[in-house]
């Protein structure tokens, strides 16, 4: 993430790092590793980041907006330790994932961990609406993880049942860091509303550009193994545009790889979704909802923190990692 984007809340961001490193203190030395681990891996710091600026969008931030923003990223965290064991995944961010690192038992009880330090810190915030918007949200992103598992491997996966995984596994999340940074201003619907929409837009713009990253993106930048997604099975849009429009043997061929899960065919599957437009059909699918996102914020007036907004928005499908 651009750091001029994080200009305006330079200060507040630096506070959810305490905040996180406060928090992650244990007397259990194995929790105080791992999450390290992970925390300091990197990373964009999106969802905070975008709790911080929501909050500044409606007039300012309060300490309770820090101390979510820590909480939103103990969220993601959480879920990304418990993903990379489900996906067997050995790669993030360039380094080595934590059940690569850890083992996967490790990883598993310390997502938990990391869950239920999320609640405990929400309890303290004392917003019961909060509270059950987060209980909420968390439950439809484990859904979403459950409903991506069923359908791994699977192409006869609808593009309807697509957008709903995407939309509970990862923009649920993005929506609700700009909810509850409304919520715990006591913001009107209107306001509220426009937040949760823009950051649900933005939410599945993102993860629309995540998706061809398997596909156009360079490996040394993205730091993850080219071809992942297929290893796993994982129904992407620019496999369901290749077996839409593409000839028999196309589809014959997608379908078959993502049944066996054969990561082997890679070059194969990226010579068929190229030739069928399907990076083409992502990104335009990625930028409508680009566009829908930075619509969704006009309610809210030009200040510096809905420009910081429209710029992540804007730089979201066109990116390398």
């Amino acid at each position: 993430m651009n750091i001029a984007i994080r200009d305006s809340v330079a200060a507040e961001f630096a506070r959810v790092d305490d905040v996180i490193v406060e928090l992650l203190q244990s007397d259990v030395e194995m929790v105080e590793n791992i999450g390290h681990y992970i925390i300091q891996a990197g990373g964009k710091r999106m969802r905070p980041l975008l709790v911080l600026l929501s909050a500044k969008a409606l007039g300012g931030i309060e300490d309770a907006h820090i101390r979510f923003a820590a909480v939103v990223e103990f969220i993601h965290t959480a879920t990304l330790l418990h993903d990379d064991v489900v996906d067997l995944s050995t790669l993030r961010r360039g380094l080595p994932t934590a059940n690569a690192k850890f083992g996967n038992a490790p990883s598993v009880l310390v997502g938990d961990f990391i869950y239920t330090r999320a609640f405990q810190l929400m309890v303290g915030l004392g917003n019961m609406p909060l509270l059950a918007h987060m209980a909420e949200t968390t439950n439809t992103i484990a859904a979403g993880e459950v409903m991506q598992l069923v359908h791994a491997g699977d192409p006869d996966t609808q593009a309807e049942q697509y957008q709903e995984i995407i939309r509970r596994k990862t923009a649920a999340l993005f929506a609700a860091a700009c909810h509850g940074a409304a919520l715990l201003h006591h913001a009107g619907a209107t306001e509220a509303q426009a937040l949760h929409d823009y950051g649900m837009h933005l939410g599945i713009a993102f993860q629309l550009a995540d998706d061809l990253l398997d596909y156009a993106g360079d490996p040394e930048q993205t730091g993850k193994n080219v071809g992942d997604d297929l290893n796993e099975g994982k129904i992407t849009l620019p496999l369901l545009h290749a077996m839409k429009v593409g000839g028999e043997a196309d589809r014959d061929f997608v379908a078959e790889t993502l049944r066996t899960k054969n990561g082997s065919a890679f070059a194969d599957i990226m010579a068929i979704v190229h030739r069928t437009g399907g990076i083409d059909a992502t990104r335009e699918a990625a930028q409508g909802h680009q566009s829908k996102a930075i619509a969704a914020i006009e309610t809210l007036g030009e200040n510096e923190a809905t420009l910081a907004l429209a710029t992540m928005a804007d730089r979201a499908v066109d990116r390398q990692n």
